[in-house]
């Protein structure tokens, strides 16, 4: 029974990040063919102060309430008073903080841009906190309504802005636009009327306090780069190394990322049965990398068809950038699992680690390969900070879980084997097809086509069962 809910809420919790991604990645492709590099990079400056405010005052309200034995009328009301305090001061922070950033950077744009995106994480602060009762209920179709309408309606505000003549404005008002529209939508699936009070705070500060101190390091950890490229490049180089990034996370963030939810409610579940939650773990683990080998190595070797196709000549550098930042995002998808499990088994702490350790080495060698090689320097750092992670990861699972080492290996290679028999076909493929001077459109299909069925063939005949992997071995 349990396996067959996380399946289903994993359905859901994919298919609706999935829909929002296609819908944010139509719009930004509409939003491409209008608008400059330089628009994206002014932008991309702006979100990543109110970006790197919002992940630090990050509080895990569902999370925290999912994980609890019992969630009472006064725990939600807990949460909702949590959410308001963190979103009144998320906004007097970034108001306060925006015209120093824009003295920094030179740019007084920056001003209205910065306190404007503000309102968006301020708008998700007010999420309705009933909404918990169907994440432990592990019914997800309602958090896919909420998050499918409000993408459609951002979509429709963010088209209209930019053919009324408003430029950049658009890409910010995509996004406010989606939270504002996701968040009244959660108070007519969930009706809750909000009373003011911490009543049963205990019940959440232990769960907040590692977690809350990982999320200061994950906030600039994660937007490090952009905070270091802001200052030394100029705004169109910015926009496509944003785009280029934006490009490289998106089907593992729209697939693997909120496959996770409906994964840790079930962790949550079964972490007293350590033998279960070693298998289930595992089972986790290989589903990410299967997801993430495919795509991320076929985004790699076919970058310069994706920007040509979706984006257009204007983004012609965008494609280098794209095809090593790809590869990098294929190892960093072996986290969310872990990420899952240490907070299903309360050991924040873990995070907070992991976080601290990938900050450390951002810090060190992004400006290493930045000033030495330029921004492909800093691209190449991030895949060498990607592969260092993916073994302390790797390890750190084994800590928590006490898998064998030699199993989980072997199991992880036969991904490996199939990617890269994918990879070489593909090469092969794309040699052949560059002789008969097809188009970039057709080309990129034909790729697409043969490197899946070559992907899924290799796996088969390595004895890789896809089924059997979704299949969370939890029920």
């Amino acid at each position: 029974m349990l396996t067959t809910k996380t399946i289903l809420g994993a359905g859901w919790t994919v298919s609706s990040r999935l829909a929002g991604r296609l819908i944010d990645f139509v719009t930004v492709l509409v939003l491409a063919r209008m608008l400059s590099p330089a628009d994206f990079g002014l932008t991309a400056l702006a979100m990543t102060l109110t970006t790197i405010v919002d992940m630090v005052l990050e509080v895990p309200l569902i999370q925290a309430l999912t994980r609890l034995p019992e969630v009472r009328k006064s725990h939600i009301d807990t949460a909702f008073t949590l959410g308001v305090l963190r979103g009144l001061f998320l906004l007097f922070v970034v108001l306060a903080a925006a015209w120093p950033f824009s003295y920094i950077y030179h740019d007084n744009r920056l001003i209205p841009l910065v306190a404007t995106t503000a309102i968006g994480p301020l708008m998700r602060s007010f999420y309705s906190p009933a909404m918990v009762k169907y994440v432990r209920e592990m019914s997800f179709r309602q958090i896919f309504i909420a998050e499918f309408v409000g993408k459609i309606i951002a979509a429709t505000i963010a088209i209209s802005v930019l053919y009324l003549g408003g430029g950049y404005w658009a890409i910010v008002a995509n996004g406010v636009s989606a939270s504002v529209a996701a968040t009244l939508i959660s108070y007519i699936l969930a009706p809750y009327r909000p009373r003011i009070t911490l009543a049963d705070f205990s019940d959440f500060s232990g769960f907040l306090g590692w977690f809350s101190t990982a999320q200061i390091v994950i906030a600039f950890s994660w937007q490090f780069d952009r905070i270091l490229l802001g200052y030394f490049v100029n705004r169109s180089d910015l926009g496509h190394y944003t785009m280029a990034t934006d490009l490289a996370v998106l089907p593992t963030q729209s697939l693997i990322g909120p496959a996770m939810q409906p994964v840790m409610a079930a962790f949550s579940r079964i972490h007293n049965d350590r033998k279960r939650l070693q298998n289930a773990y595992s089972k986790a683990s290989q589903l990410t990398m299967l997801v993430a080998v495919p795509i991320c190595i076929g985004m790699s070797l076919t970058s310069d068809l994706l920007v040509n196709v979706l984006l257009g000549a204007k983004w012609k550098e965008v494609d280098v950038f794209l095809q090593w930042l790809a590869l990098a995002t294929m190892l960093s998808a072996f986290y969310p699992p872990v990420h899952a499990l240490a907070l299903a088994t309360n050991r924040t702490n873990v995070v907070f680690r992991l976080s601290l350790t990938e900050f450390l080495l951002r810090i060190v060698l992004i400006p290493l390969g930045l000033h030495f090689y330029s921004l492909m320097g800093a691209i190449f750092a991030r895949l060498l900070i990607s592969l260092i992670m993916f073994v302390l990861v790797f390890a750190t699972a084994r800590q928590l879980t006490g898998f064998n080492t030699a199993t989980e290996a072997f199991k992880l290679g036969k991904i490996a084997a199939a990617g890269v028999i994918m990879a070489l076909l593909v090469l092969v493929v794309r040699h052949e097809m560059a002789a008969q001077h097809v188009g970039m459109l057709i080309e990129l299909v034909v790729t697409v086509c043969v490197g899946a069925a070559v992907y899924f063939g290799a796996l088969y005949a390595l004895g890789v069962r896809l089924m059997t992997n979704w299949r969370l071995a939890i029920g």
